[in-house]
């Protein structure tokens, strides 16, 4: 039995310590928002700081973030194991090796379109596509704003983009072969045309000329503000015969069977163009390959500046925000000089003075942080609000501002709460 007892005063003292510790910290937790509390205005301005800091960083996070979710969405609408090739890359960052601008390359025509279409034997399908012009469409019924585009496709274009026929049919080789006035309609500019009736079988004019609807595309929704259902499909002949002119360069959409011959499908497909458009052997392309990876891959470079952008002038801002803290501190140090005397004279120790002196300065940065975030986050939103996409969370950024903002509270705040603590307590007694 006496051993038993033994045995159990390690534990009761082992628990004794972790309770007075616990005790210890709430106390120096409640002094610190105690302090804070009783001097506002000077604490508001010194979380003011770190609050810009962090909802400069949140704010351009959020905002990019949400773009990016729209630019996944708008990638996604293109059908599975699909890419493009278009003279010029969606973005342009630096001039290429050879001096030649993308804009200077020779246009991908309609008949190496043909012939790689007829020559590739891997690809499920090909469509080739070109935008003509944008201008207003007339029913009977209703009158459009100009800002409606007019696309040329080839029948491929409908799997590659991921389009399903809702009335009608879609275009059909026999109607490109004839260069046929037919046309399918995005399904937003159906509504507005024909608010009550079906569309198929209607005419519409656009630029003087009347089509026949021989078809109605299921709805995709709204995407960054505007309509992307807002178009007209024609084939492609019918717009080259109309609105060809010598720059006109077609895209190419090639599907390919499935994941495991994707890359071979962009071989195959690239060597053929390679070829018809005389490139030298070890020449770089005078075209672009691209697929959903490969314009986001672009587009997170474009964003890459800003935030690089935000994170320094955040940093700047923590900085001077963490100085700001520190001086504060120092004053805070000061004044309450007499008070850290009585404390050493009743038994409080240096770790206790100095934990104190640290939470008050994380409490502080963290304030300013939260507020921070939360306005960042608003802020960053707005722009979802005002492009009509889903509100996002950026959760991991907003974790990245909180740690950030509790290593600024420390780091900072160690100098002024280890001088705090190595206070002499006589002549602390004595300070007035």
């Amino acid at each position: 039995m006496p051993c038993a007892v033994s045995e159990g005063f390690p534990a009761l003292s082992q628990r004794s310590r972790l309770g007075r510790l616990r005790v210890e910290l709430w106390e120096s937790l409640l002094m610190a928002f105690d302090s804070i509390t009783s001097h506002k205005l000077r604490s508001g301005l010194t979380l003011l700081g770190i609050l810009i800091g962090v909802f400069s960083i949140i704010v351009v996070m959020t905002a990019l973030r949400a773009l990016e979710k729209n630019a996944e969405t708008i990638l996604s609408q293109l059908g599975p194991h699909t890419f493009t090739i278009k003279r010029t890359p969606a973005f342009v960052f630096e001039s290429p090796k050879d001096g030649k601008r993308p804009w200077e390359r020779e246009p991908i025509t309609y008949k190496q379109g043909l012939e790689v279409a007829r020559k590739a034997l891997l690809p499920v399908s090909i469509g080739l596509e070109e935008g003509f012009a944008s201008g207003t469409v007339r029913s009977r019924f209703e009158e459009t704003n100009p800002d409606v585009g007019i696309t040329g496709i080839t029948p491929g274009v409908f799997a590659a983009r991921n389009w399903n026929i809702k009335e009608g049919r879609a275009l059909q080789d026999s109607d490109v072969d004839s260069a046929r006035l037919v046309c399918v309609l995005g399904n937003s500019l159906a509504a507005q045309l024909f608010p009550h009736s079906s569309p198929v079988g209607e005419r519409i004019t656009f630029d003087g000329l009347a089509y026949r609807v021989v078809g109605l595309l299921e709805s995709k929704g709204n995407m960054m503000g505007g309509q992307q259902d807002n178009f007209l499909l024609i084939p492609i002949t019918t717009g080259l015969q109309r609105y060809a002119n010598s720059r006109v360069s077609i895209s190419i959409l090639v599907q390919a069977a499935g994941p495991e011959l994707y890359d071979d499908t962009v071989d195959e497909v690239r060597g053929l163009l390679r070829n018809l458009r005389k490139n030298e052997p070890g020449a770089d392309d005078d075209f672009e390959v691209m697929s959903n990876d490969s314009l986001m891959n672009q587009f997170n470079e474009v964003t890459f500046a800003l935030r690089a952008g935000a994170a320094i002038i955040s940093s700047i801002s923590l900085v001077a925000a963490g100085v700001g803290i520190m001086n504060i501190m120092l004053i805070s140090v000061t004044e309450r000089t007499k008070e850290i005397g009585v404390r050493r004279a009743i038994g409080a120790r240096k770790g206790m003075i100095m934990t104190q002196f640290i939470q008050e300065a994380v409490i502080l940065c963290l304030l300013g942080g939260v507020t921070g975030v939360a306005l960042g986050v608003a802020g960053g939103n707005v722009l979802s609000i005002l492009f009509k996409t889903p509100v996002v969370f950026p959760y991991d950024w907003m974790t990245y501002g909180l740690v950030i903002c509790t290593f600024v509270g420390v780091v900072f705040g160690a100098y002024p709460a280890f001088k705090a603590a190595n206070i002499d307590p006589i002549d602390a007694l004595r300070y007035e």
